[in-house]
């Protein structure tokens, strides 16, 4: 949204009062990394300084979770499953929620399943989807380019030549290590959270905002997400404001000569196995970072777990050890020498 910065934070304000109002102070902060770092910090000021925060923080970066540590009236919640057990049994987090969804289906078809195998690989919905094509707005289709590594598993059927992949991709990943366990804290307590999500992050997260709007009190679903018209400029400048502790795999915050805020490591975190969008990030890219800050992990990670060859089958390059090199002025050089 087009509204200046401090209408930004009034709107967060006002929405933050409404949930906590509706729900007679029963709420709690899911926490994971910077944005909802900045949510607990926004919330204690400004609404109540007994919301407890709440994570599974043995997911996060080290960096992370020791900043976790130093907030009292903080909930530790265990996964349901661990990384590895996740992977193992489930396939691996790649590409996109959206995506590795779809090459999920793809990758057990099923009499249930039929008409969405088919609507992924042509882009054509049938009456489910209102008979859309892929010329008439549908989205359902994989993007070809992951089409070719991952339709194999229907050929038969399309007269393809497309690649199977020679491993399992699946979005379970964060149900069972996150949003279960938050969703079994929530039952137990009766309190509903509060979630640092932005719609400028895309994807699936902007279309539930869009859709429900910052604060939903639904049937299955209540939850207030007071950051939903964010930027990410205007996330790092309220944490710049609010003097939020900023974990080390973020670096610093720090302002470019036009004003642009942005973090010296790390743009966003997740945990330190998952691959969606790994295919966009510039390097050194997540596992660059990891293998910079715990080799021991990268190492398991990239060689024991197998994430190497599925980075190198999308065309992600991470063996070579990534180097960055200071940019020395030519007249430097010259006048050392």
């Amino acid at each position: 949204m087009s509204l200046p910065y401090e209408a930004k934070v009034n709107y967060a304000y006002n929405m933050a009062w409404e949930f906590y109002n509706r729900l007679k102070g029963e709420v709690f902060c899911s926490v994971g990394g910077l944005d909802s770092l900045t949510l607990l910090t926004f919330l204690r000021k400004e609404v109540s300084k007994d919301i407890p925060g709440v994570s599974v923080s043995c997911l996060e970066d080290k960096s992370i979770s020791a900043i976790h540590r130093t907030f009292a009236n903080f909930v530790m919640l265990r996964p349901l499953k661990n990384k590895a057990q996740v992977i193992r049994e489930h396939g691996y987090p790649v590409l996109s929620k959206e995506k590795a969804g779809k090459i999920q289906a793809l990758q057990n078809p099923t009499p249930e399943n039929a008409t969405v195998r088919h609507a992924i690989m042509t882009g054509e919905t049938g009456e489910y989807g209102g008979f859309k094509t892929k010329e008439t707005g549908s989205r359902m289709q994989l993007p070809m380019k992951w089409l070719w590594l991952f339709g194999g598993p229907e050929n038969e059927q399309y007269g393809t030549k497309y690649k199977t992949a020679p491993f399992s991709v699946s979005p379970d990943c964060c149900y069972w290590m996150k949003e279960k366990p938050a969703d079994n804290y929530a039952k137990e307590t009766g309190r509903s959270p509060y979630m640092g999500l932005m719609a400028s992050e895309g994807g699936q997260r902007r279309f539930a905002l869009v859709k429900h709007g910052c604060n939903l009190y639904g049937k299955t679903v209540t939850r207030s997400c007071p950051f939903a018209i964010f930027s990410r400029q205007d996330l790092l400048q309220l944490a710049l404001d609010l003097n939020v502790p900023v974990p080390r795999i973020y670096g610093e915050i720090k302002r470019k000569d036009d004003g642009t805020l942005y973090t010296t490591r790390a743009q966003r975190t997740g945990c330190n196995m998952c691959g969606f969008g790994i295919h966009f990030e510039p390097r050194p890219h997540r596992f660059d970072r990891l293998r910079e800050d715990n080799l021991k992990e990268w190492h398991f990670w990239m060689y024991t777990m197998g994430w190497g060859k599925v980075l190198d089958y999308i065309g992600v390059q991470w063996e070579d050890e990534y180097v960055v090199y200071e940019q020395t002025d030519l007249f430097d050089m010259v006048a050392g020498a």
